[in-house]
């Protein structure tokens, strides 16, 4: 798969509360629930997708 010209952004179609799951879901070519329950998964396994989750919607550009 050829990621060359793609960007990683927020997506403002698809989001629940900042974006981030979208804007990955997108960037990979997945469903948007896959993302989330990762998040959700290692929220409760490890919980450090809290932070992470924080870090990405502060960093990534939004979807213009």
């Amino acid at each position: 798969m050829d990621q060359s010209g793609k960007k990683l952004y927020r997506s403002l179609a698809d989001r629940k509360i900042g974006g981030v799951c979208g804007g990955l879901a997108e960037y990979f070519a997945i469903d948007p629930t896959i993302i989330r329950l990762l998040f959700v998964l290692g929220l409760l396994l490890v919980g450090g997708t809290f932070w992470a989750y924080i870090i990405m919607w502060i960093i990534i550009p939004e979807q213009q």
